[in-house]
């Protein structure tokens, strides 16, 4: 059963979050607590979205996501952050079913794009996303900014004079 998440999943999330930090080999590198997810999820101004799968009634995968949008097509999207099943539940058609949800809402909403990224050592998750249709986008290269070179970019803007509540 897929459904929408609730403020009493963020725990849950919050866990399957580290486990799939743990999976993709940078533990460390799971930082959120439960009062970030909360705002993010379920405050004022929403974020992101998740959806839970369920078997028995006990949560066993979910997928977060949030709306992009494209210049392209002038329409939103999706971009789904993070999928997870666990292992134990893993092959049942929750990871299929979490995406067709979301491929759900994408035609529900007349948003034309559904993306994702994933890690190229992946090959399970990579031959997974290949077998419901999903291309690689051949020719991109995702880029990041974080820590000490983020803020010295944005360093760079307080030196040209602007600021971020004048952008």
């Amino acid at each position: 059963m897929i459904r929408e998440a609730a403020v009493a999943d963020v725990p849950v999330i919050l866990a399957m979050i580290h486990e799939l930090a743990t999976y993709e080999h940078a533990p460390e590198a799971a930082q959120a607590t439960e009062a970030q997810l909360t705002e993010a999820l379920f405050g004022p101004q929403p974020a992101a979205f998740a959806l839970m799968a369920e078997e028995d009634g006990e949560p066993v995968g979910f997928a977060l996501w949030f709306r992009n949008f494209s210049t392209w097509t002038g329409t939103h999207g999706v971009y789904l952050e993070d999928l997870y099943v666990r292992p134990e539940a893993r092959g049942a058609g929750h990871g299929t079913a979490l995406l067709a949800a979301l491929a759900e809402i994408c035609v529900a909403r007349g948003y034309e794009r559904f993306e994702w990224s994933v890690l190229d050592w992946n090959e399970p998750s990579i031959g997974f996303y290949r077998s419901i249709g999903a291309q690689p986008m051949d020719g991109w290269t995702v880029f990041r900014l974080t820590g000490k070179e983020l803020h010295a970019l944005a360093d760079t803007t307080r030196v040209n004079g602007a600021s971020p509540s004048r952008i």
